[in-house]
């Protein structure tokens, strides 16, 4: 039995990191052979990004990221989850490799390695080369055929330098936005049968990342799925209730995490989408089970359930109007988000180890002060987001949750996809017209958790 308690600190082995994506944070979206990317074409479409921002240069990371570096090991960082930008390694998405983009990721690590850092490598963050949306994208299998070469000549490239590995970050977000509602890239409106299509090509990329990695990550190397789960929280701890939350969790994610685990759609999923059901080929789901070695998880928000009434499983709650939020109007602040997603997808599909790989609030008026004396941002708000899930995650800890670690989303304010640079989730603050960096409050919040390995 566990001897850990809620007074304990984080476990030793506990891991703690901030996270960032190649997209949102390099800039030098043209240059060294990079490709054009998805996100690249959709922020020079006019109305779809606020302010009609861009990523051309964004946060400068291709040519600061030693500094950057630099100032993660100032705050005591020993761990960055980031992407790596598929359209700087193949420029059209499959075809020739890019060598310079290669060789810019090997920089990266060696200076990742000369400040004590450990990488956390996404594969996929999003930034899908438009070469290969403009053949169909996430709706077809040369898609899938792409990422497969793709997975395979990055995971070769960098196997003496990475051994943590993630296949994909939120299927949900580039699938069901990307291509139902049309709110991010490539920003199109098609059909159920369609976007039900994107969610399997989605599965089968995340299956030949696993595959890549066991074939040619090496001696020590693992890998795992980053998901968005949709998350249930039991209005009270009781068992009608907590079996109402898990009800509408094994619902909601039927077609994604419950695929990956049911080893193929659950009947309850096919009589729900009837016709519209994707197309699966012989062997499929033979990749897209393959097993991982920990599952990450990026929480922000969820929905409150309860037990149902008339016979009904449960009933979701909606919130009031005056329910407290952070600028991201999608951003609900539930802390317990935290603590019942990872204990779902342990109690419920049996993951043994659980990574939060993201975790964080945006709010758009952040300014700096104090620049006598070096400047910094009160963001007490953000500090206070931050102290109340690490208590929920610690919590879940004690509760014999197997929570292996957290990287807080993001290490720096950057480009928010279509909110632009309105919207600021760093603990660091970028001034975008400068490129200054300036440490939050929340950042020396975070470096005196990480020091002393307690919520302070």
């Amino acid at each position: 039995m566990s001897t850990f308690t809620y007074s304990s600190p984080f476990p030793a082995s506990f891991v703690f990191g901030v996270a960032a994506a190649s997209a949102q944070i390099e800039g030098a979206a043209f240059i060294d052979g990079k490709g054009e990317s998805i996100w690249d074409r959709f922020a020079r479409t006019p109305g779809k990004v606020a302010g009609g921002d861009n990523l051309d240069v964004a946060c400068d990371h291709y040519h600061r990221f030693d500094e950057d570096f630099a100032l993660m090991a100032s705050l005591g960082v020993k761990h960055y989850r980031l992407s790596i930008s598929w359209p700087r390694i193949y420029p059209q998405g499959d075809g020739a490799p890019n060598q310079a983009g290669l060789d810019f990721y090997h920089r990266l690590f060696a200076s990742m390695a000369r400040h004590g850092i450990t990488p956390w490598v996404t594969l996929f963050h999003w930034d899908l080369p438009q070469a290969l949306e403009d053949r169909g994208g996430w709706t077809s299998r040369v898609t899938v055929d792409a990422f497969a070469r793709y997975a395979d000549t990055v995971v070769k490239e960098f196997r003496n330098e990475v051994k943590n590995w993630i296949t994909l970050n939120e299927i949900r977000c580039f699938t069901m936005l990307g291509y139902e509602f049309g709110t991010k890239a490539p920003g199109r409106k098609e059909s159920a049968a369609v976007v039900n299509q994107t969610y399997h090509h989605a599965l089968l990329c995340h299956g030949h990342g696993v595959r890549a990695v066991r074939q040619f990550g090496g001696a020590g190397a693992r890998v795992g799925l980053t998901d968005n789960c949709d998350v249930s929280v039991p209005v009270t701890e009781t068992p009608a209730d907590i079996a109402a939350a898990k009800a509408w969790f094994l619902d909601k994610n039927l077609h994604l995490l419950g695929a990956i685990h049911g080893k193929g759609y659950a009947q309850a999923y096919l009589d729900r989408v009837g016709a519209d059901a994707p197309q699966v080929l012989p062997g499929d789901f033979d990749l897209i089970s393959l097993p991982t070695d920990f599952l990450g998880l990026n929480v922000y928000t969820a929905t409150y359930v309860r037990a149902g009434r008339d016979g009904q499983p449960y009933e979701a709650l909606a919130l009031p109007p005056s329910y407290p939020r952070a600028d991201s109007p999608w951003l609900n602040l539930v802390p317990q988000a935290i603590y019942w997603a990872p204990r779902m997808c342990h109690e419920l599909y049996g993951h043994k180890s659980i990574f939060i790989t993201e975790n964080g609030c945006g709010y758009n008026v952040e300014p700096v002060v104090n620049r006598e004396t070096g400047g910094e941002v009160i963001d007490l708000h953000r500090r206070d987001y931050l102290r109340n899930h690490l208590r929920e995650v610690h919590r879940a800890i004690a509760d014999g949750v197997p929570i292996d670690g957290y990287f807080l989303w993001s290490f720096i304010d950057n480009y928010e996809w279509e909110d632009g640079y309105e919207r600021r989730f760093g603990i660091v603050h970028c001034d975008f017209a400068t490129q200054a960096r300036t440490p939050k409050l929340s950042a020396r919040y975070y470096a005196e958790v990480m020091r002393t390995r307690t919520i302070v």
